[in-house]
C-alpha cells in the first residue's frame, strides 16, 4: 500500500508540473510562433515548443517522468540492499562443544542459531530483502527435513518465486512503454483527420490548416516514440540489476549456507 500511494503521489506531481510548464512556457512560445508565421505566410518553425505544444504531447511527457519515477525507485531498492551481499549474515558457530562426530546435530544448531539471528534484525527493510527472506526460508526448511535437497530446492524455489515477483513488478512500466506510442497515434489521427477536413481550403490555394494539422500527426508520432526508446533503456537496464539480484541471490545462499550444509552431512 505505501507504494501504491508513493507511485500515485508520483503521477499527480507530475501532471501538475508538467501542464504548470505547458501553460506557463511551451504553449504560450508555440502560440506565438504560430502567429508570427502567419502573419508572414510562411510555414511554422519546428521550434522545440511547436513540436510538443499538443496534448498528446503532454499526456507523453507526464508518463515519462511517471515510468521514470517507477524504474528509478525499483533500481533504488535494489542497490540499497547490495551491501548485505558482502556481509556474513550466517556466521560460522561450529559445534561449541568441540566435538565433530554428530554433524547433522551440529549443523541443526547452527541453522537454528542462523534463523534466530535473520529474524532478529532490527531493521524491517533489511527483514524483507530477498537475499534475507530466502536465507530464511532455507533454514526452516533444513530445520523442518534435516535433509539437503530439500534445503536446495526450498533455494531454488524461493530465487524462482523472487523472479517471478521482480517480472510481476515491471508490468506498469511495460504497460507505460507500450500506451506511450499509442498515445502517440491518436495524436497522428487526428491530425490526419484534421488536414483532410481542411481539404477543401487547400484546393483554393491556403495550405497552412493543413500543414499544422499534419504537424500535429507527425510531431505526436516523434515526440512518443523517443520517449518510448529511453523508457525502453532504462526497463532494460533495471532488468540487468534484477537478473543480477536473482544470480547473486541464488549464489549467496549456496556459498553460505548450502554448503555448510553438505560439508557437515
Amino acid at each position: 500500500m505505501p507504494n501504491l500511494i508513493k507511485a500515485a503521489a508520483a503521477l499527480i506531481i507530475s501532471t501538475v508540473g508538467v501542464h504548470l510548464v505547458y501553460l506557463s512556457l511551451i504553449r504560450p512560445r508555440a502560440e506565438l510562433a504560430l502567429l508570427a508565421a502567419a502573419e508572414q505566410g510562411g510555414a511554422v518553425a519546428r521550434t522545440l515548443p511547436v513540436v510538443l505544444k499538443d496534448y498528446e504531447q503532454e499526456i507523453c511527457i507526464i508518463l515519462m517522468f511517471w515510468g521514470i519515477y517507477l524504474i528509478l525507485e525499483k533500481c533504488y531498492a535494489i542497490v540499497k540492499h547490495r551491501y548485505l551481499f558482502n556481509l556474513k549474515l550466517i556466521s560460522d558457530e561450529g559445534d561449541e562443544d568441540g566435538e565433530s562426530v554428530d554433524g547433522e546435530r551440529s549443523t541443526l544448531r547452527d541453522m537454528q542459531s542462523a534463523l534466530r539471528n535473520l529474524e532478529s534484525l532490527t531493521d524491517r527493510e533489511t527483514r524483507d530483502t530477498p537475499l534475507v527472506k530466502t536465507l530464511r526460508t532455507a533454514a526452516r526448511r533444513y530445520i523442518a527435513t534435516q535433509d539437503a535437497q530439500n534445503t536446495s530446492d526450498a533455494i531454488v524455489t524461493g530465487v524462482e518465486a523472487l523472479a517471478a515477483r521482480l517480472e510481476s513488478g515491471n508490468s506498469m512500466i511495460r504497460y507505460l512503454i507500450w500506451a506511450i506510442p499509442s498515445i502517440g497515434f491518436i495524436g497522428t489521427v487526428r491530425g490526419i483527420g484534421q488536414a483532410l477536413s481542411q481539404a477543401d481550403q487547400a484546393l483554393a490555394g491556403d495550405i497552412s490548416g493543413m500543414t499544422n494539422s499534419l504537424g500535429i500527426a507527425f510531431n505526436s508520432t516523434l515526440v512518443a516514440l523517443i520517449i518510448s526508446i529511453f523508457l525502453m533503456f532504462l526497463l532494460h537496464e533495471l532488468q540487468r540489476l534484477q537478473d543480477k539480484l536473482i544470480v547473486d541471490t541464488q549464489a549467496y545462499c549456496e556459498e553460505f549456507l548450502l554448503s555448510r550444509i553438505e560439508k557437515k552431512a
